[in-house]
């Protein structure tokens, strides 16, 4: 991995009583040993992979006032990142799920590009074994569930100050109270809205079968096609491009898949993340919500499940054996 580390600063926020955090800030730079670079692998590895949001810096940002003068060699990347932990535990501090935790900035280049990660790390507990066997608790950071992350394509922020997705976060897994904490630590505003680029591209492509008058088959063929492509971009790590797609599909009459969506204005990126949970609907219907749960092909729709919207019921033709042998099993008592 080609990760090259400038400066990574680390300090701590420490929950003393229900209504304080306390700060203990370092004062120097984390030196980048062997386990320090492992550990930014990590963390860029872990982040890189999970499902992000997008957002961009309000004008009263004060966060995105100290990184500028950071930038232009004002103030030092040690003071920077102590003056923003303190914004960080004023921040948290309003809210009752606070518990504070390691707060790490690392500012990094990878494939030439530069980024400012920062991020709420925890610390858990866990057992080890050292050479004489003996077993001894140890403690570690928690990469692989961090969720309170943001990070920052400064490249792209000073080349394209326009844009709305020079800056990452994640939502986190206590809800919108997380990011919203976040957001107003950083004086971010949510930006590019990935799941929106998805749903306005699975709108376009049923609207662009529907015009192409194709059957059932055909239809789902089409999808079948859009998916494959969105899931190699994904599963590559790359973006869905708008032009490439419609390169890789055969026309339908005389449009293009992309002079289809330029012409009927669905405002779509020129190129966008892909959303993996919204592309699963080119293939697939799936819901869930009063103890039911469904999932199935979207091909076995009007073929061995149909839906009839009068009495809002499913018809299921042909159960799975493994469902099918739980349902006699029940029925017949055993």
């Amino acid at each position: 991995m080609s990760l090259d580390i400038d400066q990574i600063a680390l300090h701590q926020l420490v929950k003393r009583d229900e209504n304080q955090l306390e700060l203990v800030l370092r004062d120097t730079l984390l030196p980048a040993t062997r386990a320090v670079e492992e550990m930014a692998e990590e963390l860029h590895r872990v982040y890189s992979a999970k499902s992000k949001a997008y957002g961009l810096f309000n004008e009263d940002s004060e966060l995105a006032d100290a990184l500028r003068n950071c930038r232009k060699g004002e103030d030092d990347f040690l003071a920077f990142s102590r003056a923003a932990t303190g914004r960080l535990r004023d921040e948290l501090g309003k809210y009752p799920f606070a518990e504070g935790g390691v707060v790490l900035f690392l500012h990094y280049r990878y494939l030439a590009v530069e980024y400012l990660l920062i991020a709420v790390l925890n610390s858990q507990s866990s057992m080890r074994v050292n050479e004489q066997l003996d077993i001894s608790s140890t403690h570690y950071l928690d990469i692989n569930h961090a969720d309170i992350v943001a990070r920052i394509d400064l490249t792209e922020w000073e080349t394209n100050p326009e844009s709305t997705r020079y800056l990452t976060f994640l939502r986190g897994r206590v809800g919108r109270k997380v990011a919203d904490f976040f957001m107003d630590f950083l004086g971010a505003s949510v930006g590019l809205d990935t799941k929106a680029q998805n749903r306005g591209l699975l709108q376009a492509v049923d609207d662009y079968c529907a015009e192409s008058d194709l059957d059932k088959n055909e239809r789902q063929n089409y999808r079948q096609q859009v998916y494959t492509y969105c899931n190699d971009q994904l599963q590559a790590g790359e973006e869905i491009a708008l032009h490439d797609l419609s390169s890789e599909l055969p026309p339908l009459g005389e449009k293009t898949f992309q002079a289809f969506t330029q012409e009927q204005g669905y405002e779509l990126e020129e190129t966008f993340p892909a959303d993996r949970s919204t592309l699963r609907q080119l293939t697939k219907f799936a819901g869930s919500g009063g103890g039911l749960t469904l999932n199935f092909d979207a091909m076995l729709l009007g073929e061995r499940i149909f839906w009839d919207p009068t009495t809002d019921t499913l018809t299921i033709k042909g159960t799975p054996p493994n469902l099918r042998d739980q349902l006699q099993r029940r029925t017949s008592g055993k």
